[in-house]
């Protein structure tokens, strides 16, 4: 939609007409005192917070949750091991009840592996804030539908399988509300018989909580310019799968975390194994999206990684229950954007809350969801609407989110200038230096250049060969998206949109070997040769297998690809993840 990127206010009517929308029926709409887009950690922290807070004033705010995934749950992906800080202050009462945090960390682990080996690190190596001592092993969607319980018994309305596709602004500019994407559009994008006109949501505040490179998000970082003196936000992309093992390896409450083998020495990213309870296991694999080699792979890394000698014998006679993936924010500190905007704020992983080294970001999502919470509900008090929350903008460095980002704001740097070896070196004295002066001697570093702006040209690079699936330990792509129950209406307008395809042809292509068809972890994108004689090769997307994990958004060398909500509850359907 052109409105979201105009610099100057404009009627919709105009917007409406400009776009030959003007015969389109009107959108039917609902007004609430606070519109949250996501929910995630942050946004069921946001409602259950802004409920409170009505609770204590004798006063009533209504609150509306908007969820893109088919249920509370589906679309969330994490490693997790939570920190129950948050929960602590927002429902304290969460121990003495049946909740999914079922299993207390009982013991961390960190290897640093070789083709043929592995060097465990002495804990008392580390720095106090990477233990997880009273840290809890969960499925995060089995939180976030517990927290969405919650919320819902507190008047908290909540709809899932609606995404919001567009945000709505008034003549001056201020954010006034989300509308949901129309329904019934065919791949032509004519409308269908089942036509469905998207709903308006109206709110005094809206407070976006989509997760990692929403596309709402970006759009109003860019109106907004809220990214003007930050850093370039910095991504990485988590893999993972769910696993049953034999009960004798099982060992409930282990952490463990990994570095080195298969990624090379100048590639950041490492790995994680969780066991939660009834002989389950969480298996991920992380790599950093400012890899230079076009050719590697991350789904193909974390396949191999489970090879290892020191790692497979875990998964042998185990098998294999979920998949999925999803991009992480790693830009911390120095990347957070400017929070509040007219009418509105970001929380939780659309702010870039997550802790890296930690590998951790729930407990700031909520705690982000919190604060924003607290203060709409001052503004509300004070009859305001529509405008910039700044106290939630100008306190939260200064709060425990602040605290727990600033500790670590040195790690990815040092780990991107300075490679595997020297980067983890440096960046565990700095977390030293940090915790017992509070002082650092880089001071703060910078990032230096985007993710997207890494990559190197093929012609410099060295192909890799990575072996085939086994079938029992590591698998192909299109079999794990098959267990991510990723589903989408065929009928639909893609929602990964090419702005120039001559220049996808032309640089992502013959510069760069199509790197699309392996930064992607689900066989989304490829390059397909012409049958028979001369000719230019054809981009396919295959959108219906999208699994939502942004990477194609974030590592495209030209920014030429912008991922767009699909149709309704489309997507993948993560039971446990």
């Amino acid at each position: 939609m052109i409105e979201e990127w105009r610099p100057e206010p404009v009627s919709r009517a105009a917007l409406e007409e400009e776009n030959g929308m003007e015969n389109l029926p009107e959108r039917e709409s609902m007004e609430f005192d606070v519109v949250i887009v996501g929910a995630g950690p942050a946004g069921l922290a946001a409602a259950i917070r802004l409920k409170q807070i009505a609770a204590e004033r004798d006063e009533d705010i209504s609150v509306v949750v908007l969820e893109k995934g088919s249920e509370v749950g589906a679309h969330i992906l994490s490693g997790a091991v939570v920190d129950p800080i948050a929960l602590d202050r927002l429902l304290p009462e969460w121990r003495e009840e049946d909740t999914p945090l079922k299993t207390e960390v009982t013991d961390d682990v960190f290897l640093f592996l070789g083709p043929a080996g592995a060097v465990q690190l002495p804990n008392l190596m580390m720095p106090a804030l990477m233990s997880n001592h009273g840290n809890y092993v969960v499925s995060l969607g089995n939180v976030c539908r517990w927290m969405a319980e919650k919320a819902e018994a507190l008047g908290v309305e909540i709809y899932p399988g609606f995404a919001a596709a567009e945000v709505l602004y008034d003549e001056a500019g201020a954010v006034i509300g989300v509308a949901t994407g129309d329904m019934g559009v065919g791949k032509d994008g004519e409308q269908k018989d089942t036509y469905m006109r998207g709903m308006a949501l109206l709110g005094k505040y809206v407070l976006i909580g989509e997760g990692v490179r929403g596309s709402l998000a970006k759009q109003l970082i860019a109106k907004f310019d809220l990214a003007a003196g930050r850093e370039p936000p910095k991504f990485g992309i988590g893999l993972k799968e769910l696993w049953e093992v034999d009960p004798e390896k099982h060992r409930p409450g282990r952490v463990q975390h990994s570095f080195g083998w298969p990624l090379d020495l100048k590639t950041g990213g490492g790995s994680f194994l969780y066991h939660l309870e009834d002989n389950l296991v969480s298996v991920g694999f992380v790599v950093h999206l400012n890899y230079q080699n076009p050719y590697l792979s991350p789904f193909e890394e974390f396949q191999r990684f489970k090879t290892h000698p020191a790692i497979a014998p875990l998964f042998e006679g185990g098998k294999r229950i979920s998949y999925g993936a999803r991009a992480i924010t790693e830009g911390g500190y120095q990347s957070v954007p400017k929070l509040s905007f007219p009418g509105g704020a970001l929380i939780g992983c659309s702010a870039g809350l997550v802790n890296v080294p930690r590998i951790k970001g729930s407990h700031n999502a909520m705690l982000s969801g919190m604060m924003a919470a607290d203060a709409v509900g001052e503004a509300l008090a004070a009859g305001r609407s529509h405008d910039s929350i700044e106290s939630y903008e100008q306190t939260w460095r200064q709060s425990d989110i602040g605290r727990d980002l600033h500790a670590v704001r040195n790690v990815k740097p040092l780990w991107s200038r300075y490679g595997t070896l020297g980067g983890v070196a440096l960046g565990g004295l700095d977390m030293w230096t940090n915790e017992l002066t509070g002082w650092s001697m880089f001071g703060t570093l910078s990032h230096g250049k985007p993710d997207h702006a890494a990559l190197k040209p093929a012609a410099e690079c060295k192909r890799i060969e990575y072996p085939k699936p086994d079938g029992k330990i590591s698998f192909d792509r299109l079999s794990s998206v098959f267990l991510s129950a990723t589903n989408h209406e065929e009928d639909q307008p893609v929602h990964l949109k090419v702005q120039d395809d001559a220049l996808q042809k032309s640089s992502e292509h013959d510069v760069y070997a199509g790197p699309s068809n392996r930064y992607c972890p689900a066989g989304v994108y490829e390059w397909v040769e012409p049958e028979e004689g001369p000719g230019d090769p054809t981009f396919v997307i295959n959108a219906q297998n999208c699994v939502h994990c942004k990477t194609c958004d974030i590592k495209d060398p030209n920014q030429n690809i912008n991922w767009t909500v699909p149709e309704g509850a489309g997507g993948p359907n993560y039971p446990n993840m």
